[in-house]
């Protein structure tokens, strides 16, 4: 029996039993892409790449598929979903990038593909989208609100302080406090701040405060870093949950020119650790200047309204001192009337012009003729004195007289 032999010729000896190297031991098609998949991954170690996307296209599987190119070729690429934490944003068509990866075949099509692990946009791309994306969902749901900001109190008994347990800025809190005041209690919750699981550790570290509910302010944050180190600040889930807090917080992320979503949402934003622990922790200085001040603005207060009160209180003095008097006169007026009137009807006045009164020695008046009998006694009342007298002989007025008389006396 002859041996066949390939289109590259008669097998050599030593290639006989090596797979694939004649048809009655030929491979298939999965270990042929299988093994150029080992040799491509073995000759190429991951490399950063520099290109512009094109096709992109999100799977329903939650893979990323798309092109990278220059002006000369193009090479498919993949994110895998378990890679895509990796990476802040969704990129976009036209969008110039660095892919990391590493070159590779899918074995179940037999194609050459990048397989991408992370990608930053030339500039900070990427990264802005992202930020402005988690800040518009916030905004759209009012965390964003100036209206809903609390403001931190002024004498904080109990602050809580979540951060890295091994960082500087443990340390700036801790010693701008205490030269501040040693009477506010600080108790730190340790949380990574940085790398793989930063925003869960950060996440579980707001609630275990929120659910404590003893502290009456919270003060969250790191120092400084590259924008990588201080992503974690920026997870959506994290500012959610500072916004949830149930106490008042301060965010105090990187330097002065960091600004991360924490600090949009968070009560109070400090520049720096150290401003957020001067922020939130009052000097015991000058609280004692404060209240200095505070107590000789009082006693001036005091003193001017007590020199408008004794003021106003003379006013009123004298104004009742005048109403008084004009009540007085005005009485004193009405008295003096009534009293000429009474004088002119008193009987004493009557006889004091002339007239007399004529009584019986019993005391009663006699102001009828038919009260007098003849050689009966009485007495005649004057102005200043009485005389006894006896009746006479009684007549009648005359006519002409009896005119002037009142009608029931006629």
């Amino acid at each position: 029996m002859s041996r066949r032999t390939n289109a590259y010729g008669p097998p050599a000896a030593s290639d006989a039993g090596v797979p694939g190297s004649a048809p009655e031991n030929a491979i298939a098609v999965h270990m042929l892409t299988s093994a150029a998949k080992d040799l491509i991954e073995g000759a190429f170690p991951p490399l950063w790449v520099r290109g512009e996307i094109s096709d992109f296209k999100a799977h329903r599987n939650g893979h990323w598929y798309f092109a990278l190119r220059d002006a000369d070729a193009q090479v498919k690429c993949v994110v895998w979903s378990a890679q895509q934490r990796r990476i802040p944003a969704t990129p976009e068509d036209g969008m110039q990038v660095l892919a990391l990866g590493q070159m590779t075949v899918w074995p179940v099509r037999g194609d050459l593909q990048f397989s991408v692990k992370a990608i930053e946009a030339e500039g900070d791309g990427l990264w802005r989208k992202a930020f402005e994306q988690t800040r518009a969902r916030l905004e759209r749901d009012g965390l964003l609100d100036p209206t809903r900001k609390r403001a931190l109190p002024s004498f904080p008994r109990r602050i809580a302080v979540i951060t890295s347990l091994d960082g500087a800025a443990l340390h700036d809190i801790i010693s701008v406090a205490r030269s501040r005041s040693a009477d506010v209690e600080l108790v730190v919750v340790g949380a990574k701040v940085q790398g793989e699981g930063a925003p869960e550790s950060l996440v579980a570290a707001i609630e275990k405060v929120s659910r404590w509910a003893d502290a009456d302010l919270l003060i969250i944050g790191r120092g400084g870093g590259s924008r990588e180190d201080l992503w974690a600040f920026n997870d959506e889930r994290v500012a959610r949950a500072l916004a949830a807090c149930s106490i008042p917080t301060v965010s105090a992320v990187g330097h002065e020119v960091d600004v991360s979503i924490c600090d949009l949402v968070a009560d109070l934003r400090a520049a720096t650790p150290s401003a957020a622990a001067e922020l939130s922790v009052p000097s015991r200085k000058e609280v004692v200047a404060r209240v200095e001040s505070l107590s000789k603005r009082l006693a001036a207060a005091a003193m001017r309204r007590e020199d408008r009160a004794v003021a106003a209180l003379a006013q009123v003095r004298k104004r009742l001192s005048l109403v008084a008097e004009k009540v007085v006169e005005r009485r004193r007026g009405r008295i003096d009337a009534i009293a000429g009137r009474l004088h002119a009807l008193s009987p004493l006045a009557t006889l004091g012009r002339g007239y007399a009164v004529a009584r019986t020695p019993e005391g009663a008046t006699l102001s009828e003729i038919g009260q007098f009998s003849a050689g009966a006694v009485f007495d005649l009342w004057m102005r200043d004195g009485i005389v006894s007298a006896e009746a006479g002989r009684s007549r009648a007025l005359p006519a002409e007289l009896s005119a002037f008389l009142l009608p029931e006396q006629s």
